[in-house]
């Protein structure tokens, strides 16, 4: 699903590291997975629990994260704030090199695994700045420890799970007034929230009072967000993750959507160019080199020109950040000495790529339009020609063949086909 669906955070009342873990199980993860979770970080005596809770009328999935005895961080207080030591010996600390160690034995992907430590050393050397100490002499109380080692780490690798690795956002709250932290009452962002906020867009306004992000949530922010959501996109479902506390004037938990990329509804860049000293044979490189360029659609037809020669105009319809890309291949591989170049609105059939079982061993992919009077579905001009080829039957049979299975197979799954893979191109 990587490349067809991703994530956006809506992080309007904040963002934490167990608001996040709530979003994604209430968007489907399995809280069996989260459970386990703690055996795989060598941590098996943490649990973790969840339930469904409401928040101002909404109802989201609440993640609780308890250190042996019980233990847990308590509501109302920070989450995910480190410290130094210093001053704190009632309770035993865990520095955040040895919490690295644990992610690295653990049987995690190795992307997980280099993004839940990039976090980790985000969060210490925001800490380090705020008290003048090395990274490496910042350490958490235990109980912090086991709840920031679960919450980032399952944060990464649900998403992964998901086959949600690209996350947008969209701006982040940070709250308003003051919170209490280990060494004192602090302004919200707290210090080392502040820090690890920057580059980030961020909301101060909205009905949020104390603090709405903690550190873990903008730790979870800078190494998994790429920014502004796409333009053009369509929610496939969403879900929410509760925070602790529960307000009555506003709901105090994140909403995660999972979305799809929307090519049907889009502005895009059309570009075009006549030539009348071009060999036709040299069209097609000029359509490839097009089309590797990022042009979603290439077209080009005869023309009448200038003291009757016969020409051709190029047409491509291209993405606004690919036009240059595109622009510049026609300039290499034309003889054309200029181009004109239109901003329109693009409306076109939502579409996916899909494949159906060719009964020995292999697939055939298959293109579906979602139009106005249902599905309209064709077997991939290449794949069908593979399969003449290799069955020695006529190409129109099978291709026959696998328009009928492909209606068969959208119509018991009510457009929903059994395999999905990629958006085609228009070119395609």
């Amino acid at each position: 699903m990587s490349g067809l669906r991703f994530a956006i955070l809506d992080p309007a009342a904040g963002i934490s590291g167990d608001m996040l873990l709530g979003a994604l199980i209430d968007v489907g993860a399995d809280p069996a997975w989260l459970s386990g979770l703690p055996g795989r970080l060598g941590v098996p005596e943490v649990t973790v629990t969840v339930e469904s809770v409401s928040r101002c009328s909404v109802q989201a999935a609440k993640v609780y994260v308890v250190a042996p005895g019980g233990l847990g961080e308590a509501p109302g207080e920070p989450h995910g704030h480190l410290h130094h030591g210093q001053g704190h010996h009632q309770a035993p600390h865990r520095h955040v090199k040895a919490l690295i160690k644990l992610i690295e034995a653990a049987q995690l992907s190795k992307r997980t695994k280099e993004l839940a430590s990039q976090a980790f050393r985000l969060l210490a050397e925001a800490e380090g700045r705020v008290h003048g100490l090395a990274p490496e002499k910042v350490a958490l109380h235990e109980v912090g420890a086991y709840d920031a080692l679960v919450d980032i780490v399952g944060a990464i690798e649900g998403l992964e799970l998901l086959g949600l690795e690209e996350v947008y956002s969209r701006p982040v709250a940070v709250g308003s007034g003051w919170v209490r932290a280990a060494h004192g009452t602090l302004p919200v962002p707290a210090p080392a929230t502040a820090i690890l906020l920057e580059g980030l867009e961020v909301s101060t306004g909205g009905p949020v009072t104390g603090e709405a992000t903690t550190p873990t949530g903008a730790a979870l922010l800078r190494v998994l967000s790429r920014g502004t959501p796409p333009t053009a996109w369509r929610a496939v479902r969403s879900g929410w993750g509760a925070g602790d506390r529960n307000p009555e004037e506003w709901p105090n938990a994140l909403r995660l959507i999972v979305a799809e990329r929307a090519a049907e509804a889009a502005r895009v860049v059309v570009l075009s160019t006549d030539l009348d000293d071009l060999s036709p044979e040299y069209l097609e490189p000029l359509r490839e080199a097009m089309a590797e360029a990022g042009a979603l659609d290439v077209q080009v037809w005869p023309t009448h020109m200038k003291k009757g020669r016969i020409g051709f105009r190029i047409e491509a319809i291209v993405a606004p950040e690919q036009a240059d890309a595109v622009a510049d291949a026609i300039f290499r591989h034309s003889t054309t000495a200029g181009l004109r170049r239109a901003l329109v609105d693009r409306l076109t059939l939502p579409r996916r790529e899909w494949s159906v079982p060719t009964g020995a061993g292999g697939a055939v992919r298959v293109k579906t339009l979602d139009g106005p009077g249902g599905p309209r579905t064709k077997p991939e001009y290449d794949d069908v020609l593979s399969e003449a080829r290799r069955t020695g039957r006529p190409a129109h049979d099978l291709a026959r063949e696998f328009h009928e299975q492909a209606g068969r197979l959208t119509r018991a799954s009510a457009g929903e086909p059994s395999v999905r893979t990629t958006v085609p191109k228009e070119s395609e």
